[in-house]
């Protein structure tokens, strides 16, 4: 019972803080704004994470198990598929995972820092699991590709993640910059950049 509540407590925590990363910035959001959301007390918070950071390292964390449970499903509903396929699925799946991108191109480097190593270590196992889901994706739908070769396309395609979404989510005041810069920029989509590159990788 007590087990429950605690989860249930940490799960209320994490969703304020992913409610208010939807209009404000990880620089403006304090805990102090997420306690206000929350129906115990801001004290508490401190019973489940000390720093702010460590709060969005867990949302991050569970942004990774969503996409692990994703790619897992595709292992488990697919038998067979080509480079093409498997290129439109990984797109597909990080188009569904806007929060994941925007989180690791904005404040990955803050959030590790300022979290304790027990909190760092349960947001690594999280991490550590979408690298086995995605290489066994690699290993079923891609037998061509030895273990060097699933390797070379995780260590190429993950940390292509943190610049996906400053390059696909754009602003009207980036764009009037650009345009007033004079730079000829093709505007793409999540599943537009993800493809592109999963693609050429597995190509």
């Amino acid at each position: 019972m007590q087990k429950n509540l605690a989860q249930t407590r940490r799960d209320e925590i994490i969703n304020a803080c992913a409610k208010l990363y939807e209009t404000r910035s990880f620089r403006d959001i304090t805990i102090k704004d997420i306690g206000e959301l929350l129906t115990f007390g801001r004290s508490t918070i401190y019973n489940y994470f000390q720093t702010k950071e460590e709060i969005f390292l867990a949302l991050l964390a569970r942004e990774y198990d969503l996409w692990t449970q994703e790619l897992n499903q595709v292992i488990n509903s697919h038998e067979t598929m080509t480079n093409d396929e498997l290129a439109k699925i990984l797109a597909h799946s990080l188009s569904n995972r806007e929060r994941l991108l925007k989180l690791l191109s904005m404040n990955h480097f803050d959030m590790e820092a300022n979290s304790s190593q027990e909190r760092l270590t349960e947001f690594k196992a999280s991490y550590g699991e979408s690298i086995n889901i995605l290489s066994k994706c690699l290993e079923k739908f891609c037998p061509s590709l030895n273990e060097n070769g699933r390797r070379d396309f995780i260590y190429s395609f993950l940390p292509f993640f943190y610049g996906i979404y400053p390059y696909a989510v754009v602003t009207e005041k980036q764009r009037e910059a650009m345009k007033a810069a004079n730079v000829n920029y093709c505007y793409m989509s999540i599943y537009e950049l993800a493809y592109n590159c999963a693609k050429k990788l597995l190509s």
